[in-house]
Parts: C-alpha cells; structure tokens; sequence
C-alpha cells in the first residue's frame, strides 16, 4: 500500500498511547484498532494532532488520510488543538425543558463562549443527548493526561461541571434515581439492579447468575435457537426483528462468526441499556456467551456509546473477572466452549447505532451505514456472517432460557411477548426506566411513573424519541405494544416517553430535533446529507415568520423533503429524519402565533 505522510512527528506521550493500544494487535486486522488508539491519544493530550495520526498510520498501516477522516468523524474527537479538560454539555431535548439552556449561559459567564479557552486549560461545548435523560441536565467532563478522567454529570449545575474541569470528582446519585421500580416483586430485566453490588462476580453467582449458561449448555445449540424461536422474541433495538428467526439464518454460514452486541445508545431520551450496564453487567456477558454458543460464535465485540463511561468500566472489569474465572475463554465451564469478548467505545456518533455503521466503526472506518443486502449475517464484521443484537434483547436471553420460550410468548400479547423496558422523562413526576409487561397504555405508563410534572397539564407526549412521533392527551389508551403503536400512527423505536406539560414551545422541541438530524447526519447519501439541513432551514423561516412563499408552501415543501428522505436515503437515520416533525405538524396548530426570537440559519453544536 502506498501511504504518503507529512513531516509531522509525534510527541514521546503520543508515542506511548499508541504503542500501548497496538501491542495487543492481531491476526492482520490492525486497523481495527485505528478506533482505540485515537481514544488514546486524545486521552492522553486532548486532541490529535498531525505527528500522532502519522504514527497511527503507520503502525496500523492505514492512509493518513483515511486515518483523519475516522478522527474527523466522531465528536468527541478533535483533529484540533483544545484544551485538555473539556466539558459535553447536553442541550437537547430532555435537558432543554429542564434548564439546559440556563446552564449553558452560566457555563458562558464562568468560562467563555462554547469552545473559547481564555486560560488555554479547559472549555466546554454544547452537546447532543448523552443518555442521561431521567436526571436532565446532563454533562460529560473528559480531562486528557497521564491520568485521564471521564465523568458524566446529571443533574448537573456550573458549579459542579467547574469543579470536574479542574480535576476534582463529583459523587453522582446511586441508580435508584433511575429505576423508581428497583427491588419490586414481578421485575425480570430489572430485578438485580440496585440489588447486588454490580461490581461483584460472588453477588451475581449468589443472584442466580450463570445458572441460565449451565441450562444452556445441557440444551445444546438447536435446543436453544428452538426455545428463542417459540419465545417469538423479537429485537428491541427498533427494528423489531424476530431473534430466533435471525439465529437461525446464520447456523448454515460458514465460519468464524462473530458476535456484537449494539451498545450504542444514541437515540434522544433513550437510557434503558445504559442502565442495565450500569446495574448488571455480568447479565449482559452471560446472555453474550449463551448466544454466541447457540449460534457458533466464537468472537464478540461489545461496542458502547463513548458517553457511558461508568458503564464502559464496569463491563471491563466484569469481562476481566469472568476471563479469570474461565467463563470467557477457551473451555468455558469445562465445556469445551471457546468465545471471548472485544470491548469497542465509540466516540460521539448517533450514526454507529445503525447496525453496519457500528460494524464499520469497529473496524477502524467511518461509521457510514452499509447498502442492504447483504445483510450483516450473510456478510457482516471483517466480511464475515454476524449476529448483532442491542442489550435489552440480549438480556431477555436469560429469562427464555430459564423459563423456556412458550412461558415467554405468554407475558404480553401474541405480537409483542415478554417484558418491556421503557424510558420516561420529560415532565414526569419520576423518570426512569420502567419495566412492565407488554400491553400496558401510555396512560398506566404515565400513572406508574407519578403523572404529568411541571404545570401537570399535558401538552404532547413524544414517543420513540427524536426518530418516532408526536402523541397528543386523546392517545393515552394506546397500547404499548408493536402492534398498539403502529396502530396509532407511531411506532414503540427504542420505548421513549418523553411527555411535555404546556408551557413548552414545540416549535422549539422540533427545531432541536431538526438540529439533531442535520447534526447526525453522516452525509455518505444526498438525500439525508441535503434533506436533514432544508427541513431545520424550512422550520426556522417558519419559527421566524418569513416564509418564502407563504406558510402554506413551506408546508408542503418539507413534506417533500421528508418524503425524498424516506425513499431514497441508505439507512434508518434519514428514512425517519422528518418522523416526528411530521407527526407534530398534523397533531398540534404550531407556527401559526407568537414567534420565537431567533435568527435563521441553525442551531451552532
């Protein structure tokens, strides 16, 4: 390969993050570690500069320029000069309606405008969702070094945000805060959150864990792909896919198989899998293992948000702990079954929770959703047939195997089976992650969680987050279920409920998730490159009052424009750009009063 580099050299401390991350490379597929080793660097100096993507590049023998254009991707990555302490500050939805702007004008009078460094140590930046939406507003704080340090903030003030600038650690709220149902009768996908110290392979042995491997094991591989068929589990990532339908679909490929687990929880005002990290991690490895074994797996990656950090360390140290105790490895239990797990961090990309993105970010390239088909189980990771699932259907593994898959087909209704996990917050009384079987309406939902917060008047509820759809106070009977929502004209996505009491502008709400869309965008296809940035310039002329037609046009043109988006984009991202405005636009009279005071042109991230 002909590689031209610049003259650029890399500092002694690029050196050594680098060679840190490479000395475990392999099996001549260096460049799937291009990912890792800009982690490092930027851990290491806050940004990565020209020497150090040199000295990448030539490591992992990857075009420098191909190299940047990874780096130039995420966006907690910098191919610039920053300070090494930078705080990620949240203003989108979930934290716009609870003071994110307020924070954000505090942070400005403490420290500058967004990205200024007056003292060249620290600064901070307007952030998309960081996950954190039940405790809104939320912040991340990453501060580069020898002893780099991440920490994410929620509810978070100036003050505190400050204080982990400058170094110090900030206690956070223990996960009760999340889950209002922890240590409640009838939890299956929640039951050991908040129960068991997650820190603790004993605690989740004493808990029932690994129990469900052992069954597994005496079961046999088709043994268990039948009992996920009969579950008629199907994904809860969105998509709705039925598993044992895609377990099936790979037995006959040749091997190796690899496994991935879609960690990457980007959608607005969705935290659910975070949570299940956080408070269960060693579930999440079990239902790895138990299905990498029924499929033929015998590599799995985990790829997580890069804004999860607590739960990214405590997935390391649980994979460490179960290595030590040979439940990952070669012989697992003396079963004689092989499977190992590669964690992957990802780095501020909404796009990589798309399946084939997330399978190109791990392999150290842009994270640009592939054409369909093939369809990642016929050729997937490394070209290879692959399974990838997201945490909360892998954590239903346990229970089917448990229980056996017609005792789960029974929880819910014939279409949706088992237990569903749903995120709440907005202006609810108690957000968090609830946990209740399938069929349950928006209306229990919204009791369980304490009823409408704030003026206690319900204005809309959005459900499936930024990618779903607007639901008004005469949808409270919809049934929670795949079949309940699409009946309603909206689809359950990744089970956000985010409802909004009448003091809040929607106009506003919408050209947030306009700003999102054209911010997330990975611009590989036109249709959503171009759509995402004329639908937020349609709604911010609307917003101001100066249409260039009439507002009756401009109407009709953004329906056009989400029409072109959902025929003719690659992926899901821009098939469900206009999904909410849309929805917004026939259910409620915006537009038609006061205006909001702003200038044309976007929201800057």
């Amino acid at each position: 390969m002909d590689l031209h580099f610049t003259e650029a050299a890399p500092a002694a401390e690029e050196v050594a993050a680098v060679d840190r991350v490479v000395s475990v490379a392999a099996n001549g597929l260096k460049r799937t570690y291009l990912l890792p080793v800009l982690h490092a660097i930027q851990d290491r100096v806050g940004w990565i500069s020209p020497g150090a993507l040199n000295y990448a590049s030539r490591i992992l023998e990857v075009p420098p320029a191909e190299a940047f254009g990874v780096a130039d991707f995420y966006a907690l990555l910098s191919t610039h000069p920053q300070p090494p302490a930078v705080a990620h500050v949240c203003d989108d939805i979930a934290c716009k309606i609870k003071g994110a702007d307020q924070l954000c004008s505090e942070l400005e009078k403490a420290h500058g405008p967004e990205g200024s460094s007056p003292d060249g140590k620290l600064t901070w930046r307007r952030s998309p969702c960081l996950g954190t939406c039940e405790r809104a507003p939320a912040a991340l704080v990453l501060v580069a070094g020898e002893r780099h340090t991440e920490q994410a903030l929620a509810s978070a003030n100036s003050e505190e945000i400050t204080a982990t600038l400058q170094g110090r650690q900030i206690s956070q709220p223990a996960l009760s805060a999340s889950v209002p149902q922890m240590g409640q009768p009838g939890l299956t996908l929640l039951r050991r959150v908040g129960q068991i110290n997650p820190e603790s392979l004993d605690e989740y042995r004493a808990a029932d864990g690994f129990l469900a491997l052992r069954r597994a094991f005496e079961m046999g591989p088709a043994a268990v792909v039948r009992e996920m068929t009969e579950s008629k589990l199907v994904g809860r990532g969105g998509a709705a896919f039925p598993c044992g339908q895609k377990w099936q679909s790979i037995l006959s490929a040749a091997s190796p198989r690899y496994l991935v687990c879609n960690a990457d929880e980007s959608e607005p005002g969705t935290f659910k899998d975070r949570v299940l990290m956080e408070g269960d991690p060693y579930a999440l490895i079990e239902s790895m293992i138990i299905a990498a074994f029924a499929t033929g797996c015998e590599q799995g990656y985990l790829y997580i948000r890069g804004e999860c950090p607590l739960a990214r360390r405590r997935l390391e140290h649980a994979i460490r702990d179960c290595r030590a105790q040979s439940l990952l490895g070669t012989n697992i239990l003396g079963a004689g079954v092989c499977f190992d797990i590669e964690l992957r961090a990802g780095a501020g990309a909404y796009i990589c929770g798309e399946e084939t993105a997330l399978l190109n970010s791990i392999e150290g390239k842009r994270g640009e959703p592939r054409n369909k088909p093939p369809f990642p189980t016929q050729v997937g990771l490394f070209g290879k047939p692959t399974i990838i699932q997201n945490v909360e259907t892998l954590l239903n593994v346990l229970p089917i195997i448990m229980q056996g898959g017609k005792a789960f087909a029974a929880i819910g209704t014939e279409r949706s089976t088992g237990t569903k996990l749903f995120c709440l917050s907005g202006h609810v009384a108690k957000p968090g992650v609830y946990e209740v079987p399938f069929g349950a309406t928006l209306r229990e939902l919204l009791d369980l969680a304490g009823g409408i917060s704030g003026s206690g008047k319900l204005q809309a509820i959005l459900v499936g987050g930024a990618a779903g759809s607007f639901l008004g106070p005469t949808d409270l009977d919809t049934q929670m279920t795949f079949e309940g929502t699409r009946a309603a004209g909206t689809a359950l996505g990744s089970a956000v409920v985010m409802p909004f009491d009448d003091t809040v502008d929607l106009r506003e709400i919408l050209l947030c998730i306009a700003s999102f869309f054209r911010d997330e965008s990975c611009g590989q296809c036109v249709p959503c490159r171009v759509g995402t940035v004329r639908q937020e310039e349609i709604l911010w002329r609307l917003a101001a009052g100066r249409p260039l037609a009439s507002r009756a046009t401009e109407l009709v043109m953004l329906k056009e424009v989400g029409q072109a988006m959902r025929d003719a984009s690659i992926c899901g991202l821009g098939q469900t750009a206009s999904s909410a405005i849309e929805s917004a636009l026939s259910r409620f009279p915006l537009f038609r009063d006061r205006e909001i005071q702003a200038e044309p042109g976007g929201v800057e991230r």
